[in-house]
């Protein structure tokens, strides 16, 4: 049972990370550069990351139960775990914080475009806030990915 608990560990960190990386680097970037519709590919893009945050927020919540009862205690002692918390609550913050002031933002921009609207720099501003929430919990999984490679991460 173990071996099977340590697989869907590796599994977790590299389904939320590459995840992560794959739709925020990859994937919402080719949309919007491929897309003439900004609106659809903006669409698209955050159906994305609102997938990503719910991988995230599973894929967090197993890694940490995997260290708390693996280590105990000890797990406060482990760089995996530091590094995951905070991946853990930047995707609490971006998906249930920031995302739904977002989608109000383009609510009551309505029936205009919120980048056509007096909104827009109200969006842009939480755009912004959300891209750097973004990047740092990708950074962060980049981290623990290393940390992984290196052994010292469990």
């Amino acid at each position: 049972m173990k071996g099977l608990a340590s697989a869907l560990y590796s599994l977790a960190v590299t389904l939320w990370v590459g995840g992560l990386l794959a739709i925020g680097y990859l994937a919402a970037p080719v949309l919007f550069s491929q897309l003439a519709d900004r609106s659809v590919a903006g669409t698209v893009a955050g159906a994305m990351f609102s997938v990503i945050a719910w991988v995230g927020l599973g894929c967090g919540a197993y890694l940490i139960l995997y260290l708390m009862f693996g280590k105990g205690w000890r797990a406060f002692q482990s760089g995996v775990f530091w590094i995951v918390l905070p991946m853990l609550a930047l995707t609490v913050a971006g998906h249930f914080g920031v995302q739904p002031i977002l989608a109000q933002l383009k609510a009551d921009a309505l029936p205009r475009q919120v980048m056509e609207s007096a909104l827009r720099d109200r969006f842009s501003t939480w755009h912004g806030v959300s891209s750097a929430l973004y990047l740092v919990q990708s950074l962060l999984g980049i981290a623990l990915v290393i940390l992984q490679e290196r052994g010292k991460g469990r």
